[in-house]
């Protein structure tokens, strides 16, 4: 019997210190997550810009953006496209950026109803990190971060 118990209490103190050196790779997750949903919708914005007579094409044919003239709709989405990517990079307003282009990622799929199944399910990844920046932040690795400790420092 004390064998056993024993053997669940190394167990467990094995268990606690993988997960306290697991949890230093939490800002690099953040980081990766970043990087990864920025440089999607960066590439987005850079196919948009490259013709913008073919985006507004687009928008005014394929995507159906409700309220806005497809005019504005491209300018808007392109600009949102590579402004955004940016700031989610730096990690500036890291949460406000992710929760943006959550909300934006969702307007996307009611907008293009031609997407399919298909391009809805490369959509939810997107959704699941943008979801987790928006509920956790973006981490130490972040201009928040940066300003959060300023900010603390100057109290």
């Amino acid at each position: 019997m004390a064998s056993c118990s024993l053997l669940l209490h190394r167990s467990n103190q094995l268990y606690e210190r993988l997960v306290r050196y697991v949890q230093y790779l939490s800002p690099l997750a953040a980081l990766a997550a970043r990087l990864w949903i920025a440089q999607i919708f960066w590439n987005a914005g850079i196919v948009k810009l490259q013709s913008m007579t073919a985006t507004i094409a687009l928008f005014r044919y394929m995507y159906h953006v409700p309220i806005l003239p497809p005019v504005w709709a491209a300018y808007l989405g392109t600009g949102i496209e590579l402004v955004f990517p940016v700031l989610l990079v730096l990690g500036l307003a890291g949460r406000v950026t992710a929760a943006f282009l959550f909300i934006y990622n969702i307007l996307t799929i009611i907008s293009y109803p031609q997407m399919g199944m298909a391009g809805i399910l490369d959509q939810v990844p997107w959704a699941i990190f943008l979801l987790y920046l928006t509920i956790y932040g973006p981490g130490v690795l972040s201009v928040d971060a940066i300003i959060d400790k300023l900010w603390r420092k100057s109290r």
